[in-house]
């Protein structure tokens, strides 16, 4: 018997809890499919969910959370809540030393530590680094994530801290996967700039100079999605592994049946 997969909301939800919550349910593929609603959903972390956010998230008839933030971010904001019969899988994508570094920076840092590591271009090269490490050294993790899609776990939602980076990353690279227009991938990318998806940074000083303009301008690189940072990860791809198809065959170890049963968790008209 097939299962009745629940059919994305037509109208995007008011979370008060979660961040930067989307269906990417519609995007175009280079040959003319779509992805098909209500499988593959993207956010910020879970921790902070509201009841109401948690009854709205049950209603997606999820199988499988991957959370993709380390130790030090779950430190930091605290474990997903748990929504009844779906699986939560962690996958970090970053150490947790790194998360540790970021976060003490970003709370904690003062003026002239904030001006020392991220004036001029430093914060977005930071970021652009990042992106380039996530895709070339983290295959395993990707790949785990893909072959899971292509049995079982779907629908299924993918987060990291704020949403944006490494669950901006995952979903591209599945994406990609399936054949989806690089321009739809990076339009739904940018979607994580728009004000009531950001995260909402916090800084441990009360001064008031805490979150002048010259610091928030400072930090805004780290919480942008810029498409040059996307742009880094295809890039890397392709000097990495050549092609995509290397990267998905070589890299990732999909096979052409994997690839194939992926298209047809993901997309609408795809057996």
């Amino acid at each position: 018997m097939t299962q009745e997969i629940p059919q994305a909301p037509t109208t995007e939800p008011e979370l008060s809890g979660v961040r930067n919550f989307r269906d990417v349910g519609g995007l175009p593929t280079v040959d003319g499919l779509r992805v098909r609603g209500g499988r593959l959903f993207r956010s910020g972390h879970l921790a902070h969910a509201t009841a109401a956010d948690a009854a709205f998230l049950t209603t997606l008839g999820l199988h499988t959370v991957f959370d993709f933030r380390n130790a030090g971010d779950q430190k930091l904001e605290g474990p997903d809540i748990a929504l009844p019969g779906v699986r939560n899988v962690n996958i970090p994508l970053t150490d947790p030393a790194d998360g540790a570094e970021f976060w003490k920076m970003v709370r904690d840092g003062d003026l002239d530590e904030l001006r020392s590591a991220l004036s001029g271009t430093k914060g977005a090269d930071r970021m652009i680094a990042s992106y380039r490490e996530v895709v070339t050294g983290r295959t395993a993790e990707h790949s785990r994530v893909l072959h899971a899609l292509a049995e079982d776990s779907v629908p299924a939602l993918m987060h990291c801290a704020a949403g944006k980076d490494r669950a901006g990353i995952s979903i591209a690279v599945a994406l990609l996967a399936v054949g989806v227009e690089r321009d739809a991938i990076e339009a739904d990318y940018l979607k994580s700039n728009a004000p009531h998806r950001r995260y909402r940074v916090r800084r441990t000083s009360s001064s008031a100079d805490a979150m002048s303009p010259e610091v928030m301008e400072l930090l805004s690189p780290l919480f942008d999605a810029r498409a040059d940072y996307l742009h880094a990860a295809f890039d890397a791809i392709g000097t990495t592994w050549g092609s995509n198809e290397r990267y998905f065959r070589e890299g990732l170890k999909l096979t052409d049946e994997t690839r194939e049963r992926l298209r047809g968790r993901l997309l609408e008209g795809s057996a």
